[in-house]
């Protein structure tokens, strides 16, 4: 249970270097080990199998991940059009207000909500919205490459991910366990 009358914090994991939803679920062990509730919604994966959703299982019911994302927007594998996209960025956006006011946890993750603002599905004003509605006491981490300056003067902690090496330079393709 949190403590009473801390201030809760808007986090930010931004950049083109790997890490950002990792250091997300590195928070969320942090939090479980409080005894927090926490909430990840992932708005641009779907399409894909990650070992998180597995992981997550074993940290039920104070750990939740929900998928509401398309996948990877006009990227990879990606076959939905835009407004498939949209609205699937617009009812992550939707559930997550719904999940964050409902009382039920204490930190609530939007995974690539940034990649939703940065390449339109979401705008600023937006994600500000459902920023403006958070509790005081209430923490939140919001993830993805791309995030825009007005959420970076907003948030209390920033964090940029800089690509320095990846094994993708050589031709690796992602490994599991390890990206996935």
């Amino acid at each position: 249970m949190k403590e009473k009358g801390k201030r809760g914090f808007i986090i930010v994991y931004t950049g083109d270097g790997k890490g950002k939803t990792t250091a997300a679920l590195g928070m969320a062990l942090r939090a479980i080990g409080r005894g927090w509730k926490v909430l990840m919604v992932q708005f641009m994966k779907g399409t894909w199998h990650y070992a998180e959703l597995d992981a997550v299982k074993r940290l039920a019911p104070d750990f939740e991940i929900v998928s509401m994302g398309k996948g990877f927007y006009k990227i990879l594998d990606d076959h939905y059009t835009e407004e498939e996209h949209r609205a699937a960025a617009i009812a992550a956006l939707q559930f997550a207000r719904e999940k964050m006011l409902s009382g039920e946890y204490d930190l609530l993750i939007l995974d690539e909500v940034n990649n939703a603002v940065s390449t339109g599905l979401l705008s600023m004003p937006q994600l500000a919205e459902l920023l403006d509605a958070k509790p005081v006491d209430f923490h939140m981490v919001l993830t993805g490459r791309g995030a825009p300056p007005e959420l970076i003067e907003r948030a209390d902690l920033v964090t940029e991910m800089r690509e320095i090496k990846h094994p993708y330079q050589k031709g690796i393709l992602a490994q599991k366990g390890i990206d996935f």
